[in-house]
């Protein structure tokens, strides 16, 4: 019987141990969008063999791991306090989170003791099995649109089985808001806070490495991080805000917003240390714009460069 590819699930659990799968039931299910999986990804070594005639040689697979990809909508779990189902990934890709009772839940950048998350992607009845799964990723943000955040997790391959999907609970994500004037407040770029803003997109940068060495196991490695973004803003007078002097004076900044109206549907994504580069013109509805690419800098304490917060 033919697959349906509209048929897929992705569950997501923590892992206690590093690679040990902790058996995520269908409470665990994360409802994404675009998701996809690269069951096997392997590093080719042919045999490059010399011989009295034509041909190819072999092609032997090394260190294979596992990608998948999928986005979430940047929404809150709908109760103050709670955690989106889809942390768990946030901090898989090197977040700690800290949960406020009935207020608040924050994830920030770790630099150690990284988690780690066993993710099952079931296609109609064909289930693959990642384990031992970290990763990065984006957040994107675009008027008259759902903002997401887009995750790329790798991870250990294990032979995929034939198991029935599971009935699935979806909770702890609220239904998103459009990326608009009203749903979007608390904008600040760099100290203006009337700025009209257009788009904005900020990529987490994590470095992951996976790993086969003799005498190990697989291992997917979190080795480094580096924090950037884009924003579209309409051109203002120099006199409102020089952005370009700003620039040249690698003066740093908050750079800044909030999405959504009611507790346990907000968000705030915050840098509080920007480092905006060379600015650019660019053209939306025969408006001027500002294209503002920044870098979120850690302060002395390091760690801070991001902030995510549910409220």
């Amino acid at each position: 019987m033919a697959l349906l590819l509209r048929k897929r699930l992705i569950l997501i659990e923590e892992e206690s141990t590093y690679g040990t799968d902790p058996t995520p039931t269908g409470a665990d299910a994360v409802l994404v969008r675009d998701l996809n999986i690269v069951p096997q990804q392997s590093d080719i070594v042919s045999r490059d063999l010399i011989r009295p005639y034509l041909g190819a040689s072999e092609q032997l697979l090394a260190n294979t791991r596992v990608e998948c990809t999928f986005s979430v909508e940047l929404a809150g779990s709908g109760t103050a306090g709670t955690a989106p189902r889809y942390g768990k990934a946030l901090k898989a890709c090197g977040f700690s989170e800290t949960v406020a009772a009935n207020t608040s839940v924050t994830y920030v950048p770790v630099s150690t003791a990284f988690d780690s998350v066993t993710i099952h992607y079931n296609v109609d009845g064909v289930r693959h099995k990642v384990t031992g799964a970290r990763g990065t990723f984006t957040v994107s943000a675009n008027v008259g649109e759902i903002p997401t955040l887009d995750f790329t997790m790798t991870g250990i391959y294990v032979a995929p089985d034939d198991s029935a999907q599971p009935s699935v609970t979806y909770a702890n994500q609220a239904t998103p808001l459009i990326f608009k004037q009203g749903n979007t407040t608390g904008l600040n770029v760099m100290g203006l806070t009337t700025a009209k803003l257009s788009t904005y997109s900020l990529d987490i940068g994590n470095e992951i490495v996976y790993r086969e060495l003799v005498g190990g196991t697989g291992e997917v490695l979190l080795t480094n991080r580096s924090v950037s973004g884009n924003l579209s803003i309409e051109a203002v007078a120099l006199s409102v805000k020089d952005y370009f002097a700003t620039a040249l004076a690698d003066t740093l900044g908050i750079i800044e917003f909030t999405h959504g109206t009611a507790a346990g549907n907000i968000v705030k994504v915050d840098s509080a240390r920007g480092d905006i580069a060379d600015v650019s013109y660019g053209d939306l509805d025969g408006i001027a714009m500002l294209e503002i690419p920044f870098t979120a800098i850690p302060s002395s304490a390091g760690n801070d460069e991001v902030e995510i917060v549910y409220t």
